[in-house]
């Protein structure tokens, strides 16, 4: 065996020989990736290792039409291999506000001419173009759903008959605002709204029982309104059996009005002479009537239709009221009263009468001519019976303090022209005033309100230096 002997510059040298071999190999296997990678950046294959810059800014303009796909879709904006933005087909610029693509409302199906959808009908409410006229529609006699019964339908709004429970109180309160209003048309109308049927009758006894416990002038209203309805609402066989009703019922309304059997009397009077009821209606009930009230009824109607044959005017039986009646009128029902009270002196049946006129607001009125008939009088009974009645109507709040108040001060307003007619007017009514502040009916400023007249008082040679004292 031969050995051989390195030396340190001989392992150095080999060391290095096999470095560079192993070198050389591993550059020739990465050659071909380094080629492939240079070849291809971002999956674009490139001609040259100097056109990577290139590629670069392809790949950009790829990622940047991604990203803008999903919110610019339909705006026709594509990008070309070299990343240029390209137009239309149309060679149209598109637009690139997304606010002018919100308020198109052009089609963007890619059809038609562009026009407005649905003609311009098409939004919210909208029923239609502009100018669209609807037709009648065709009844289609092929539908499957198709009834020929409906076509020969009418079709009506049906109102339930009235019950018997709820017509009292449907019926009372129109009746109230009437005696109000004093409208029989309104009535009539009501009335026509209700599906009464068979309980017709019952609307002039309803009437006729509301008016009895009512004032003189809701009585004449309900006369009224009985002629008004007979022939719209009612008929006379209505009419008829309402008042066969009322005369049955008598016993009982007298508990609460005891003077009803003249009240109906009167009602059937005015209705025979409205023509409402027949003229033999009365002569049916002869010899068959068994209740005392009833006959009465029947008897006061039969004298009244005499009375009315000799020239009583049974259209104004129950009067006027007062709102309804001409100054005048009142002005000479008032003097009337007064007049009769001086010759009766009866204090409850002059405020009776004075209620009867219902007018409260003119009884300042009655306190002047009530006055003025003091004035004008010769004696001390006409000034202290007037003096009484007032106190009397203020104490019973007939006469308000204001229209005792207005009726003192219409006096105190005329007193210079009374007093051409009477000279000692002045000092009269100085006197009146002074009582009634006295007896407590007007008060201190009224009664001082009073005119008076200074006058000179005259002298005579025997008096002595005294005044006279006029005497009333």
């Amino acid at each position: 065996m031969h050995y051989i002997k390195y030396t340190h510059y001989h392992f150095k040298t080999m060391f290095i020989r096999q470095l560079v071999d192993s070198f050389l190999s591993g550059e020739e296997e990465n050659g071909i990736i380094t080629k492939n990678i240079k070849n291809e950046i971002n999956g674009n294959w490139i001609s040259a290792p100097n056109s990577i810059h290139e590629a670069r800014l392809k790949a950009k303009a790829k990622r940047r039409l991604r990203k803008t796909s999903s919110r610019d879709s339909g705006r026709g904006d594509s990008f070309s291999e070299n990343g240029d933005p390209s137009r239309g087909t149309n060679g149209t610029a598109p637009p690139t506000s997304p606010k002018s693509k919100l308020l198109d409302r052009k089609s963007r199906a890619g059809k038609g001419r562009g026009l407005p959808k649905k003609g311009g009908a098409g939004g919210k409410g909208v029923w239609g173009p502009p100018g669209e006229v609807y037709d009648l529609e065709e009844v289609d006699v092929k539908d499957p759903n198709y009834d020929e019964a409906q076509e020969n339908c009418v079709y009506e709004t049906v109102v339930p008959p009235l019950e018997e429970g709820a017509f009292e109180k449907t019926l009372t309160p129109i009746v109230q605002e009437y005696f109000e209003h004093g409208d029989t048309n309104e009535v009539a109308e009501l009335l026509g709204e209700l599906n009464l049927g068979s309980m017709s009758s019952g609307v002039p006894m309803l009437a006729v029982s509301l008016a009895l416990e009512a004032k003189a002038s809701h009585r004449e209203l309900t006369s009224r309104l009985l002629t008004d309805l007979c022939g719209r609402v009612l008929s006379r066989s209505d009419v008829e059996s309402s008042f066969d009703k009322l005369l049955r019922e008598l016993p009982d309304l007298v508990l609460d009005t005891p003077g009803a059997p003249q009240l109906v009397g009167q009602f059937i009077a005015r209705a025979v002479k409205d023509q409402i009821l027949s003229k033999s209606y009365l002569d049916g009930y002869k010899g068959r009537v068994d209740c005392v009230h009833a006959r009465a009824a029947l008897d006061r109607a039969a004298v009244l239709l005499k009375m009315g044959l000799g020239g009583l005017r049974i259209d104004n039986l129950w009067g006027t009221g007062g709102g309804q009646r001409p100054v005048t009128q009142l002005v000479r029902e008032m003097t009337l009263l007064l007049k009769e009270y001086l010759l009766s002196g009866d204090n409850k049946e002059a405020e009776r009468c004075l209620r009867e006129l219902e007018v409260p607001h003119f009884h300042h009125e009655f306190v002047y001519e009530a006055m003025v008939m003091v004035l004008e009088s010769k004696g001390e009974k006409t000034f202290k019976m007037v003096l009484q009645l007032l106190k009397f109507l203020w104490v019973s709040s007939i006469i308000t303090v204001d229209q005792m108040r207005r009726g003192y001060e219409r006096v105190y307003m005329d007193i210079a022209e009374i007093n051409i007619d009477v000279p000692r007017a002045y000092f009269i009514l100085e006197q009146f005033v002074d009582k009634s502040f006295s007896a407590g009916f007007i008060c201190e400023k009224l009664r001082d309100l009073c005119p008076s007249r200074g006058r000179k008082r005259f002298v005579s040679e025997g008096d002595g230096g005294r005044f006279k004292l006029e005497s009333y």
